[in-house]
């Protein structure tokens, strides 16, 4: 009787420790050989109860190989419990013994590793005795087709012409409206404005911030009108100070209380628009009540203009028209900036893709070679390359109007833009001294780039400055092309070098698929050899 409950005991005991050993995750492959590109699939297998929360592993890749089908779990119940089966397509490109990895399963929060298998991905035999072989083909020659160049060009011409019309409209709109007016004195205006801010009751609809800030503005505008001073541009302690100046020059007879409800009022102003302050009801009626009695006050005690006051008044309203003049010259200038290195990249794109005969040399044959250091350009830009550039014509590309700016355009380049290593630099003079905008120009080369089909184009651009102190801008960044050959999307790093000297835009452009480990080393070797020569010393 004894003998028997200890064989019963020990039976029991055996069970539960066979239960408790046996695998919740089973691992298994269909296959343990395949062809390259073929796939294998991978199954995983847990036994759970039907309370039980599974999650899969999850990715790209396991290991070495890549998964190119995560199939939905299969679900089979078997009485009190369930059998989750979860299915991977697994493939590799190059032939090998590939280990495929303890992947994590998590049930229940507790993570169990899966069995790690092996898989061997063999080559497709190619039986050359049946198979006939042919001599490799001569390299054919695309017919160019510059029809879509002259498009692009058009269009960006007709964009410039419509901007034209559309601002000469917009400013003989402005003339004409300003026709009826017949307010004369900057006290008038002013007046007025301030009837037409209690018009749009601002304070009704709750816009604190908006009513201060016009309430500001008829102060400011007053006053630059009135006294001549640069009120709108000022802070308010610059403006307040700028009219002591002001009324000493000019002997106006001005409380010290006259400055300080000014003060106040635009301090306030000043609260309301950045630090979100909100005054009380009676707040603010006082201040518009204090901007009108000012604004009479300080009226009231301007002399009438001497000699003298007509000369700075008249010197005063040159200054502005001259300040407006520069201003509407530095947008043309950035406009036709813009147009010429959008032309000019464009032009080194076309280049580039037309000239394939350099292309498919190892970077590492190049990085290894002799490489050259050559001056490019007028003014001289320096930089040592692994092949000579060579010299491109593109003043056909230039818009007439452009090149009759330009006094002097020089540009070079090696390799396939869109290919595995690209280096082109230019180098372009105007006849007239003209205020460039360097990150204009480098949204020109980037629009150039997704005319030809780039897309995903990141851009960082920070300061740089040559081995000499030439100072210029250094833009970098990914994007995703077509490959010159293959045309699949390809990953590719670039770096555009921008200076501007002696009336002109000197560029440096320097582009590899990424992945190469050569082509970084020979962007350091090129980007350290750059040099201009100093024209300011």
């Amino acid at each position: 009787m004894i003998i028997k409950k200890i064989v019963t005991v020990l039976c029991l005991f055996a069970a539960v420790t066979a239960f408790g050993q046996q695998k919740q995750v089973h691992t298994s492959i269909d296959s343990t050989k395949i062809k390259i590109g073929s796939q294998a699939n991978l199954i995983l297998k847990a036994t759970v109860d039907t309370a039980a929360k599974v999650s899969f592993p999850q990715g790209k890749t396991f290991g070495q190989l890549e998964v190119i089908e995560s199939y939905p779990v299969d679900t089979v119940r078997k009485g009190a419990i369930y059998e989750l089966v979860k299915k991977y397509g697994l493939t590799q490109f190059d032939s090998g013994r590939y280990v495929i990895p303890r992947l994590p399963v998590v049930i229940n929060n507790k993570t169990i590793q899966t069995d790690s298998l092996l898989l061997e991905v063999g080559n497709v035999k190619v039986d050359t005795l049946k198979q006939k072989m042919f001599d490799i083909k001569p390299i054919a020659k695309a017919s160019s087709d510059n029809s879509l160049y002259w498009i692009l060009l058009a269009i960006v011409l007709l964009g410039g012409a419509g901007y034209g019309v559309w601002w000469f409209i917009k400013k003989r709109k402005k003339t004409v409206k300003a026709a009826p007016e017949v307010i004369k004195t900057p006290i008038e205006k002013a007046t007025t404005l301030l009837h037409d801010l209690e018009k749009k009751e601002l304070l009704q609809k709750g816009e604190v911030k908006e009513y201060y800030s016009e309430l500001a503005d008829i102060a400011r505008t007053y006053i630059e009108e009135a006294i001549h001073i640069p009120a709108m541009e000022s802070t308010t302690g610059e403006l307040i100070e700028a009219m002591r100046r002001a009324t000493q020059r000019r002997k106006m007879s001005l409380r010290p209380e006259t400055f300080e409800q000014l003060e106040q009022v635009l301090r306030n102003a000043d609260l309301v628009k950045f630090a979100k302050s909100r005054p009380m009801e009676f707040e603010i009626a006082e201040d518009r009540n204090r901007i009108e009695k000012t604004i009479v006050v300080i009226d009231r005690s301007i002399p009438v203009e001497k000699d003298d006051d007509e000369i700075h008044t008249r010197m005063w309203e040159e200054a502005q028209r001259k300040k407006k003049e520069k201003k509407r010259r530095n947008i043309i200038l950035g406009v036709i900036s813009f147009i010429v290195a959008f032309v000019v990249s464009f032009f080194l794109v076309q280049s580039a893709l037309n000239d394939s005969g350099i292309f498919g040399t190892e970077n590492k044959a190049l990085l290894d070679g002799e490489w050259v250091k050559s001056e490019y350009g007028n003014p001289g830009l320096t930089l040592e390359t692994p092949r000579v550039l060579k010299r491109m014509d593109a003043s056909k590309m230039i818009p007439a109007d452009a090149m009759a700016l330009i006094k002097d355009l020089n540009m070079f380049g090696y390799g396939e833009l869109f290919g595995d290593f690209y280096v082109a630099v230019g180098t372009t003079i105007f006849k007239e001294p003209k205020d460039i905008d360097l990150n204009l120009a480098v949204d020109g080369v980037t629009k150039a780039w997704a005319s030809q089909g780039a897309q995903n184009i990141l851009l960082k651009t920070e300061e740089f400055a040559t081995q000499g102190g030439i100072q210029g801008i250094r833009s970098y960044g990914t994007m995703k092309f077509p490959h010159a050959i293959t045309k699949q999307p390809v990953d590719a790093y670039y770096e555009l070098f921008f200076f501007k000297q002696q009336q002109g835009l000197q560029q440096v452009m320097v582009l590899y698929k990424q992945g190469d480990e050569y082509a970084p080393q020979m962007l350091e070797r090129i980007k350290n050899s750059i040099e201009l020569r100093n024209l300011n010393q």
